[in-house]
């Protein structure tokens, strides 16, 4: 069988699980990097002795200089019961790996990223042909923000504009396609356009030619307004991607599960597609680091299941494979979440929504 047709089987079949079961996402990756307390010279590896700028703090060129720390986590989170796992690629964009003065490197990463996590599924999928595991091509929303100033004096001042995000993000979709993602994630969208720019080169790649992956889009409410960081309400965030006709649309990062329960509701009563959310565990402490346990985060994510909310369920930051294996277990058996048919109407938002019956 061709790589495309292996693609095209896989792709069916994660529609056909996605009817029947709540799929189970994997947990974070970078607190997970954190605990090995990895050196400059870890991030380096053999090939990048001589970089000019430091490396350390760079996860993704892991893919490339210390393979093994990615497949052993991916192979963890696997063995933990998740159903996608991500790439380890969430900053591997021209415009994210500028602070390493990595940009040339950036296809290699998305290859290397996209490979890996393609073979720990498949050798997931190998001792367990009864249950297909898929890769999620992880696409973060860079370091910079196409909605918003970086100079307060300066309210029309930009960092980037339009055509540099769209190029980044191109380069990095091409690549994960390569490598063999099953998956587009566009995650932890706190500027919209931004995931506008991601979701038009997809849309592109995929016009020209390119096999068509299903899309998965993921923004955060970064606090208890109820907004993205670009101003929108959750409702009004849909609205603004919902052309795309995603597989999935949802909500992780910044907020834990209690928090976050409000706004995935909202989501969940207008999104007419699959809804996915991966939640942080709890709010970060002092130290930067995350308190809640498995049972606490599990404990909200099976209410979730429960009330009918979610069809896909997973982890951001602070969670670990104990995390996922807790929450597999909190949603195995529980249907999931029946997708709406909404009203026929004009559909319109800014930083609200606007609904012309």
């Amino acid at each position: 069988m061709s790589d495309d047709a292996r693609t095209t089987a896989r792709i069916a079949a994660l529609h056909a699980a996605a009817a029947e079961r709540i799929l189970v996402l994997d947990g974070s990756w970078g607190a997970k990097i954190q605990e090995l307390s990895l050196t400059e010279e870890d991030f380096r590896g053999e090939r990048f002795t001589e970089h000019a700028s430091s490396l350390r703090g760079d996860t993704d060129l892991l893919c490339l200089t210390a393979p093994e720390v990615v497949t052993r986590l991916a192979d963890e989170y696997l063995a933990a019961g998740a159903d996608i796992i991500t790439t380890n690629t969430f900053t591997a964009t021209s415009i994210a790996q500028a602070d390493y003065d990595m940009q040339a490197h950036v296809v290699e990463i998305n290859l290397a990223g996209a490979r890996l996590s393609r073979e720990a599924a498949d050798r997931a999928e190998a001792a367990d042909p009864t249950r297909p595991r898929w890769v999620a091509g992880a696409i973060g929303p860079t370091n910079r923000t196409l909605s918003i100033s970086p100079d307060v004096n300066d309210p029309g001042a930009r960092a980037v504009d339009f055509d540099e995000v769209y190029d980044a993000y191109r380069e990095q979709a091409l690549a994960l396609h390569e490598g063999g993602a099953d998956i587009f994630l566009i995650e932890t969208v706190f500027d919209t356009l931004n995931a506008k720019a991601a979701l038009k080169a997809i849309l592109d790649l995929r016009d020209e030619g390119l096999a068509e992956l299903p899309i998965w889009i993921s923004g955060t409410i970064t606090d208890l307004s109820g907004r993205t960081l670009s101003g929108q309400t959750v409702e009004a965030f849909w609205t603004s991607v919902r052309h795309a006709e995603p597989f999935a649309v949802g909500l992780n990062c910044a907020l834990g599960a209690e928090l976050m329960r409000p706004y995935l509701a909202e989501l969940a009563a207008v999104a007419d597609t699959l809804v996915g959310a991966h939640p942080n565990a709890g709010l970060p402490n002092e130290f930067g680091g995350y308190d809640e346990g498995p049972a606490e985060t599990c404990g909200h994510i099976g209410e979730w299941a429960r009330s009918g909310l979610v069809n896909i369920v997973g982890g951001c930051c602070g969670t670990t494979p104990a995390h996922i294996a807790a929450i597999a277990d909190a949603v195995r058996g529980l249907p999931p979440r029946s997708v709406p048919v909404p009203a026929p109407a004009l559909r319109l938002s800014g930083l609200e929504p606007f609904v012309a019956a």
